[in-house]
């Protein structure tokens, strides 16, 4: 046994159906890439994230949303892409431009992508709380939790915990030599069965014992 099917949707299933792994929903997406094993959990509607909780995020605008292998996404979290931004330089930020009937006429769309702020990446075996929102452009680290209701609008370094709004970083989760030992040794990225041989050095906290593991 090497653990479940990257690619099952719904592999708690028949006991649970209400946590899907992400990239099978993913498929079709060019402008999303997801990691093996990542998932999100709500047991009332978990087949349209990619609609309900990722908001904003249009082909034509072309911002990129990355997530990680081993992300565990929880219920009610959201990520803001760049579609929702407004121009800001001007006195007024409202849109006149999309309702049309001569209101788009002298838009620079320039003014627009001037506020863009770029992809959004979620690096591997990130935590994202109950309700937490990421916004725009945000490149959170791996490792790294974002607490419960947190509101991410700026980058979140590895092995961090980010809480409140806006979120600030709270503590590390390990030393400095520890966090560059374990994303040198990337254990998200050896295969199935590697990972299957050495669940209790992963699960551990014995970085030695992680290094050594066959």
């Amino acid at each position: 046994m090497t653990g479940p099917d990257p690619d099952t949707l719904t592999p708690m299933a028949p006991a649970y159906g209400g946590t899907v792994f992400l990239r099978p929903l993913a498929q079709g997406r060019p402008n999303v890439t997801v990691g093996a094993y990542s998932y999100y959990d709500d047991q009332d509607q978990t087949r349209d994230f990619f609609d309900r909780n990722v908001l904003h995020h249009y082909d034509f605008v072309g911002d990129h949303l990355t997530i990680g292998p081993f992300c565990a996404i929880a219920h009610g979290a959201r990520i803001f892409m760049n579609g929702g931004t407004h121009a800001m330089d001007g006195f007024s930020t409202f849109p006149f431009n999309i309702f049309g009937h001569g209101w788009e006429d002298g838009f620079d769309p320039a003014t627009w992508k001037a506020a863009r702020k770029g992809d959004t990446q979620i690096g591997p075996d990130v935590w994202v709380g109950n309700g937490a929102t990421i916004m725009p452009g945000v490149t959170i680290g791996a490792g790294a939790i974002i607490a419960a209701a947190s509101v991410v609008t700026q980058d979140v370094p590895p092995y961090a915990l980010a809480a409140g709004n806006p979120a600030r970083i709270v503590r590390r989760r390990f030393d400095d030599a520890t966090i560059a030992r374990l994303l040198a040794l990337a254990w998200w990225d050896w295969d199935a069965a590697r990972i299957t041989r050495n669940l209790n050095a992963i699960r551990g906290a014995d970085i030695a014992a992680l290094e050594a593991a066959p």
